[in-house]
C-alpha cells in the first residue's frame, strides 16, 4: 500500500519537474527574451553566493575550532576550482576535507 503511493508521489513529482523544464523551451521557442538570458548568466553566482552564506552562517569564530575546518575547507574549494575548473571536483572534495576534519583532526570540543 505505502510503496504503491510513494511510486506515485515520485512520478508526480517527476513528471512536474519535466514539464517545468520544458516550459521555458515551449513559451520562447528558440527567441529567447534578452532578461531570460541575463538571469541565465547571473543567477548561478547569486544561488551559489547565497549557499556559502547559509552554509557559513554559524561559524563563530570565537569558539571551539574558530572556524579553522570551515575556511581551510572553503580555501580548498576555491583552489581547486580555479585550478579544474571542475565544479563537482571541488564540491566533494571540499565536502570530504571538512567532514575528515570535524571527525578527526578537530573534534567537538
Amino acid at each position: 500500500m505505502y510503496d504503491v503511493h510513494a511510486m506515485y508521489i515520485v512520478l508526480i513529482a517527476g513528471a512536474v519537474t519535466v514539464f517545468l523544464r520544458i516550459l521555458p523551451f515551449i513559451a520562447f521557442g528558440k527567441r529567447r527574451p534578452e532578461f531570460v538570458l541575463y538571469l541565465g548568466r547571473v543567477l548561478p553566482y547569486a544561488v551559489m553566493a547565497m549557499l556559502v552564506v547559509y552554509c557559513l552562517r554559524g561559524v563563530n569564530v570565537l569558539e571551539g575550532t574558530h572556524g579553522l575546518p570551515e575556511g581551510i575547507a572553503c580555501m580548498v574549494v576555491i583552489a581547486l576550482h580555479v585550478w579544474k575548473r571542475n565544479t563537482l571536483l571541488s564540491i566533494i572534495a571540499g565536502t570530504a576535507l571538512y567532514m575528515f576534519m570535524v571527525q578527526y583532526v578537530f573534534p567537538q570540543l
